[in-house]
């Protein structure tokens, strides 16, 4: 655009013309800015006004040089582009391309012309409303697009740039849903629906995967090419609560953007032509830290900032000046030509030490990391269904899922998938026992198998996804004509079906969570004005929360996310948002099966024979005794355990009698739906189960026989006289549950069950990972070694951060060395990130799992944060995950010292504690071990002294209420037991230091070299055959064919 210097004089003011709807002129950001403009004395200010802009022609608006003017609701923008065209003005943001900011295809379209990374995405248009488009295609846990697939979680946005009614969409896996995100009204900018699962059919929408942001949103603020400023907030897709402060404002904190970040700015203000702009920016760690562009929004100012207005006025003056008066100096003058006293703002002067008993950091140390893991919360009995089935239904049903293979087996997970079963069920079994006394007893048992079976899938209403799953084994096969008669092939004619089900959160273990995430929150961290929610939102907290493959440990990390962060509304958004899966790193036995089996089989021995009561004379160490804990009598126990689980199995039996007959009365109509997905998002007792004398939960009284029939089989088999131990845990899992939460039903002897098989579940469940400490050690070294070896990388790079960290403020300090103009160029992400590369590349054994020195660059930004120490950050990592590896941990902790390569080494874990250990009856729900380093900030960075390792531990929940016998009116109203305070694994004023630390615990853990890259996050995996239905058409033929087969097969088997 050519500049008009004709007629220019020193005395001549520049006229801005605001050629904008009074509203937008009449905020806070606007007037800050065009007061500063005005204050340098080199510009006229012209205010149009609405009447001006709706009702006056074009010939008739105020001549200008320079034209501020962009889109609002309201807004005539084409008549605008005349006045423009008519009396060519310079123009901040040009007008033409401010209509592609309608249309979210054409913006993305734009971005991806410029470079500029946007997530994964397809659109969808109709024209009009539920038309049905060859090109799409919606199931249960996804849709596709011209062949492409989105497996949920998935955005689904109106194209439509004016509508900000945005869904996204959960997989069942996560208990599926739908949550709406909006313009903020009020204190919510979201909702969540759990039972919202299709997509919306009235319009053209963009269909984009789910981006992981750990729950923090980033707006970022252009004033020209060059000049980006970026605030982060809470995002709306976690809970939907605004956080405000006191003045009302939405809270947000100004961080540094990276150099990848800022490139991406300067490529919006040249691919939409708009100096002035605002676009959500999506920070993502898939397998490398990556941001993308979700939003441009045109023209936005930031909100509360001074320095910001004091940037943005002196850029736009430049860019004024440059354009109409290159002839005068633009260069920003020595003061300010305003002075504005800005109010005084919150800081974070003042600051307390930890509150709670968790631990007293000293006067010169700062908290530098926190690692927990944790077990999840209380939980349904797990349970598991075996049965042969040889039905011609079933057996269709395994080619089906499985793509037609003979010896491949089918996985039912999906909803999809678990309906065919219930469906093939339903035709198979009634609901009520047939009674004929024909029917022989393997006929009886197969049929009662089936009816479990289908009670188990008929529970909850519809099927959430995260904790019920089908295997269908091939076992037994024939050879059949092929398709073209050309030869055989085998066909199965039986399968070995596998139903596991149970082990499902309870409200009560949510709560259990939520109560652990806000003590931690209270607890675990220093008081620095809000705390650890402080720190999280201004990006100084970096959080990362990991969880087994398992639906209650998953739900265990939301729930505690929700507490820990003070979050609000379902699970299920917060899981997706904040929870990241590592089943390789939590789940499992990992290679300590067979040692595992073996430790079972001596501990069987010993029970037997009661061998631990020869060790009657006390001794130093009664933990290095094989068997430790075994009761002196559990020979006899045993005898008395099998006769009070036959007592316990015979009264649910008659309840679950009484439940047939009235289903018999009532005929085949299904149970009244337990909605699961409702109980995973209540906290709350199902009081109206309880009083009409139901069983707590979504359980019925068949499968609450099942489950202690099964178990009264397993613990004593009449036919070999002989008893299986393994048994223990599982009878005093079940009657620790029905103690706390079925205790309305009035069991006669549960309470005396509780008493023996808490005396043996004592002994049995430590000493089935090692009978002894070197054994402890060596299976626990085996099902822990990853999560040690993380735990370490964790440690290791929390102190390379803070070390490059404070070398980078010295370098900022010696103004010997570097000037003051380079000091002011250089940004904290770069010091940091640069020394931190140096560091990684000297030593190629300090890997770096997480990337950390590509997280840096997510950090506050000290010129505009109003905070203490804006370069101090806390890292936290939670590990969630089950009983086994937190024993396997806590062995590793308390025996490292026996290793041979540690001889003469004293152990990590302190005397007094190694009794209390010893003493401890279970590590129970919810039980953590907590690390956390310190930073001595008075020695030398060098020290072995600067870092140091505090240890705690957590028993979990307290049963003390169940010990007293069970007594309901000692029982707590909402089942829910409370958290054991944690303990200390070392003396008051012990020092172990990260060296110390590091030495004693790498025997045992994965050498950082051994980690694989880091993997990008996958969606939940949704397991669907696009041609299931031709597959399943063309097996028809073949299974009418083998109808007489499998006939004469079933009976074969039954004689």
């Amino acid at each position: 655009m050519a500049r008009r210097n004709d007629g220019w004089g020193d005395g001549d003011k520049i006229k801005i013309g605001v050629c904008v709807m009074e509203k937008k002129v009449s905020c806070s950001p606007m007037e800050q800015i065009l007061e500063r403009l005005r204050a340098f004395g080199e510009f006229e200010i012209i205010i149009f006004g609405d009447k001006v802009i709706l009702e006056d022609p074009i010939e008739s608006w105020p001549i200008c040089d320079c034209l501020i003017a962009f889109y609002s609701s309201g807004y005539p923008l084409e008549k605008a582009e005349k006045y423009a065209a008519l009396r060519r003005p310079f123009l901040v943001n040009e007008l033409a391309p401010q209509y592609l900011l309608h249309d979210r295809s054409k913006v993305y379209q734009q971005l991806k012309l410029y470079g500029v990374p946007v997530p994964t995405y397809a659109v969808v248009r109709r024209e009009y409303p539920n038309q049905e488009l060859s090109y799409f295609v919606e199931e249960d846990d996804f849709i596709e697009i011209h062949g492409k697939r989105f497996c949920k979680p998935f955005v689904e946005k109106p194209i439509d740039g004016d509508d900000h009614n945005i869904m996204i969409y959960y997989p069942s896996l996560a208990g599926g849903g739908m949550k709406e995100l909006f313009r903020k009204v009020g204190n919510r900018s979201s909702e969540f629906y759990p039972y919202v699962r299709k997509v919306r059919r009235d319009g053209s929408y963009i269909y984009e995967e789910f981006m992981p942001t750990g729950g923090t949103d980033v707006k970022v603020y252009t004033v020209g090419p060059v000049y980006a400023h970026a605030e982060a907030r809470k995002s709306p897709v976690v809970d939907g609560v605004v956080m405000r402060n006191s003045d009302g404002k939405e809270v947000r904190y100004p961080v540094l953007l990276t150099p990848s970040e800022k490139q991406i700015a300067r490529s919006i203000c040249q691919a939409f032509r708009q100096a002035v702009c605002g676009f959500d920016l999506l920070r993502c760690d898939l397998g490398e830290a990556t941001s993308y562009v979700c939003d441009v929004n045109g023209w936005s100012f930031v909100k509360s900032s001074y320095k910001y207005y004091d940037d943005a006025a002196c850029i736009l003056r430049k860019i004024f000046l440059d354009e109409k008066a290159p002839h005068i100096p633009s260069t920003i003058p020595t003061s300010l030509p305003w002075k504005i006293s800005e109010p005084v703002q919150p800081s974070d002067a003042v600051r307390c030490h930890e509150r709670g008993t968790v631990g007293i950091s000293r006067p010169s140390e700062e908290l530098r990391c926190v690692i927990a893991v944790i077990r999840h919360g209380d939980r349904t009995p797990k349970q598991k269904v075996k049965l042969k089935v040889t039905e011609e239904k079933l057996l269709n049903l395994m080619l089906k899922y499985n793509g037609g293979k003979a010896h491949a087996e089918a996985k039912l997970k999906s909803a999809l998938q678990l309906q065919d079963l219930l469906d093939a069920t339903r035709i198979l079994v009634p609901r009520a026992r047939s009674g004929r006394e024909s029917d022989s007893d393997v006929e009886v048992e197969h049929a009662e198998k089936l009816r479990q079976v289908r009670a188990v899938l008929e529970e909850g209403g519809h099927f959430s996804g995260i904790y019920r799953k089908v295997q269908l084994k091939p076992s037994n096969w024939v050879r059949v004509p092929k398709d073209n008669r050309e030869g055989e092939e085998e066909y199965p004619v039986e399968a070995l079906m596998v139903l596991k089900y149970g082990g499902v959160l309870t409200h009560a273990g949510r709560k259990q969570a939520e109560e652990l995430g806000r003590y931690f929150r209270n607890n675990m961290y220093p008081s620095e004005g809000p705390g650890l929610l402080r720190l999280h939102s201004t990006y100084r907290h970096d959080l990362k929360i990991y969880s087994s493959d398992e639906g209650r440990v998953q739900m265990s990390a939301a729930a505690f996310a929700k507490g820990l962060l003070d979050l609000e509304g379902e699970l299920t958004p917060i899981l997706v948002s904040l929870v990241s899966k590592d089943s390789s790193m939590l789940d499992g036995l990992q290679d300590g099966t067979i040692d595992i089996n073996e430790a079972k089989a001596q501990l069987h021995d010993i029970i037997i024979s009661s061998e631990v009561a020869n060790c009657n004379e006390p001794m130093e160490f009664p933990w290095m005794v094989d068997g430790a804990r075994v009761p002196k009598n559990a020979s006899q126990l045993l005898t008395d355990l099998a006769e009070l689980t036959k007592e316990i199995t015979a009264q649910v039996k008659m309840l679950s009698d009484d439940e047939d007959e009235k289903a018999a009365i009532g005929g085949d109509s299904p149970n009244p739906p337990y909605d699961i997905a409702t109980a995973l998002g209540n906290a709350e007792i199902d009081t109206d189960r309880i009083s009409a004398g139901l069983p707590c939960g979504s359980e019925s009284f068949l499968l609450m026989f099942a489950r202690w029939k099964k178990l009264e089989r397993g613990l004593y088999n009449e036919r070999k006289k002989r008893f299986d131990t393994t048994q223990i845990p599982d009878i005093y899992d079940s009657c620790k549950y029905d103690l706390l939460h079925n205790s309305h039903l009035n069991l006669t002897g549960l309470s005396d069950l509780f008493k023996v098989s808490q005396l043996l579940a004592d002994g049995v469940i430590p000493n089935e990972y090692g009978i002894n400490p070197k054994q402890k050690l060596k299976i626990g070294s085996k099902i822990a070694h990853r999560l040690l070896g993380k735990i370490l990388i964790d440690l290791h790079n929390t102190r390379r951060e803070v070390t490059a960290a404070a070398a980078e403020s010295y370098t900022h300090n010696d103004t010997t060395t570097v000037s003051s103009a380079k000091l002011k160029e250089r940004s904290y992400y770069e010091e940091v990130r640069n020394e931190c590369v140096e560091r990684s590349s000297s030593n190629k054994k300090a890997i770096d799992l997480d990337d950390s020195h590509e997280e840096t660059k997510y950090c506050l930004d000290p010129k505009y944060a109003n905070v203490v120490d804006p370069e101090r950050r806390v890292r936290t990592r939670l590990y969630f995950t089950s009983e086994s590896h937190i024993h396997s941990l806590m062995n590793i902790l308390r025996y490292c010292n026996l290793d041979e390569s540690l001889n003469g080494e004293e152990s990590l874990v302190c005397r007094s504690s190694l009794d209390l250990l010893f003493k401890t009856r279970e590590l129970d729900y919810m039980s953590y071990i907590v690390l956390r380093m310190f930073e001595n900030t008075e020695v030398p960075l060098e020290h072995p002294k600067r870092f140091r390792i505090e240890m705690t531990f957590s028993r979990g929940a307290d049963i003390s209420s169940l010990e007293s016998g069970g007594k309901e009116s000692l029982l707590p109203d909402d089942h829910t037991m409370p958290i054991m305070e944690p303990e200390r694994l070392q003396e008051v004023g012990s020092y172990i230091t990260l060296d110390k630390f590091d030495k004693m615990a790498r025997p045992f853990a994965m050498p950082a070299e051994d980690f694989p890259p880091a993997a990008p996050s996958q969606p939940l995996p949704v397991r669907f055959c696009k041609n299931i239905e031709l597959q399943a058409g063309k097996l028809q033929h073949k299974s009418n064919m083998l109808s007489g087969i499998l006939k004469r097969k079933t009976k074969k088997l039954q004689e």
